[in-house]
């Protein structure tokens, strides 16, 4: 059975929705069978193309997923023996036996966890993890990753390829950690996700060009995130700091639409148009959120979920609550970065004084930080230091990256500049 014509204009879309839904799932089953990444995403995309061209004549098959599985296995076969013919390698590991046994499956097992916790390995460097889940296990395109790192295509390439190779050397196993390391490869694996999403809503890099032949698809990569979250969260339910993980992701993106105004400004969330967040992601954040904290053991993630929402109570932020929940945080994480947004929940809450003295502690540190003189100007003007302030402000302008930063500063500026 056909479900799609040779004619067919909507192929390329309906191809699209194929590797975005299962692309990590091909690679994870490829991975586990072949006992390489390398060797997976090769044959993998070997398959992409020939189910491109080949659909192209004749329509979708009827499980277009097993097809791909089947050219996949066959690609992987022709790769290694040509390998072997051509006396790269002396042996080989893999079961030719096992393969074919394997191909004619339609039943594709689910082992997109082991991918994930492999790609995010803490023996790799952060910016290593990033790259490999969002090439392995989502299956945007190596030049696509480039753009987001402001990388060469070849950079990245090497790069990953790296990263390949020392899961292979290092031997870093294609599994599910024990439960004595649950948690902590659990936070490393959170954590790059959580990199992802926010590389995605701060620095903007949210649109890529679909390459269907590449594994590459139309996407952003905060709804990356989200679609990498909802996978760990239905492969490892009832995992409260994947919920709180989840439900940051979808509070913080609920804002989106809101976070500029028409001058292209930053709009802090106090000042937002609340008529432009997405209902539906920040009711979905909060549900989450609430089901994670019951659950009575409390993480990091779920931590500044908590906040997020703070942060969006109606109809003005719950400075106390956010103060006292970044108390809660720095004990889990003691960062200067938490620290800072201390000192500023510390102002907000009517007590500037202590925190002009945590900045204090941390001028040096973050010295060279947009973020801290953009907290100590809003800080000072809190204690009519309109002076220092205006220094503040100036210093936190010429550090800001983004022109929409840039632009709410000099209005904070031109404010506090009639004080005087």
């Amino acid at each position: 059975m056909k479900i799609a014509s040779p004619k067919d204009k909507n192929l390329t879309q309906e191809f699209e929705k194929i590797l975005r839904k299962d692309w990590g799932r091909l690679m994870a089953a490829l991975t586990k069978q072949l006992n390489s990444l390398q060797l997976a995403e090769d044959a993998l995309q070997e398959a992409c193309i020939a189910a491109f061209d080949k659909w192209s004549q004749i329509g979708l098959p009827e499980s277009p997923q097993g097809w791909l599985l089947r050219v996949a296995h066959r690609k992987a076969l022709n790769m290694i023996r040509s390998e072997i013919r051509s006396a790269q390698r002396e042996k080989s590991s893999f079961s030719f036996r096992e393969i074919f046994a394997k191909e004619n499956s339609e039943d594709i097992p689910d082992e997109r966890l082991r991918l994930i916790f492999t790609c995010c390995h803490p023996a790799l460097d952060i910016k290593s993890r990033v790259a490999l889940t969002l090439r392995v296990v989502c299956g945007i395109s190596t030049f696509d990753i480039a753009k987001l790192f402001l990388d060469s295509e070849s950079t990245m390439g090497q790069r990953l390829s790296r990263a390949k190779s020392k899961i292979t050397k290092a031997r870093i196993p294609f599994s599910i950690p024990d439960p004595s390391q649950w948690y902590d490869r659990m936070q490393a694996v959170l954590t790059t996700i959580y990199l992802v999403f926010t590389s995605g809503y701060i620095n903007k890099m949210d649109s890529f060009e679909p390459s269907p032949s590449s594994g590459s698809f139309n996407t952003d990569l905060c709804t990356e995130a989200i679609f990498l979250t909802n996978i760990l969260l239905n492969l490892s339910p009832n995992d409260p700091e994947v919920e709180g993980a989840l439900a940051l992701m979808l509070l913080t993106d609920s804002r989106r639409k809101a976070r500029m105004n028409h001058r292209g400004e930053t709009v802090p969330p106090s000042e937002q148009n609340r008529n432009l967040w997405d209902k539906h992601k920040l009711e979905r954040g909060k549900e989450i959120l609430e089901i994670a904290l019951k659950r009575k053991k409390i993480g990091p993630f779920q931590i500044k979920a908590a906040i997020s929402a703070c942060q969006m109570a109606d109809p003005l932020p719950d400075w106390q609550q956010i103060l006292e929940l970044y108390t809660i945080l720095y004990t889990m994480e003691p960062t200067s970065i938490i620290r800072l947004n201390q000192a500023v929940a510390l102002s907000e809450s009517g007590r500037a004084i202590y925190a002009r003295k945590i900045l204090c502690e941390l001028e040096q540190e973050l010295k060279n930080y947009q973020p801290f003189y953009a907290a100590k100007a809003s800080i000072l003007s809190h204690l009519e230091e309109w002076e220092q302030s205006i220094l503040a402000y100036q210093k936190a302008i010429d550090l800001a990256s983004w022109q929409s930063d840039r632009l709410y500063l000099l209005n904070q500026l031109k404010f506090i500049e009639t004080k005087k």
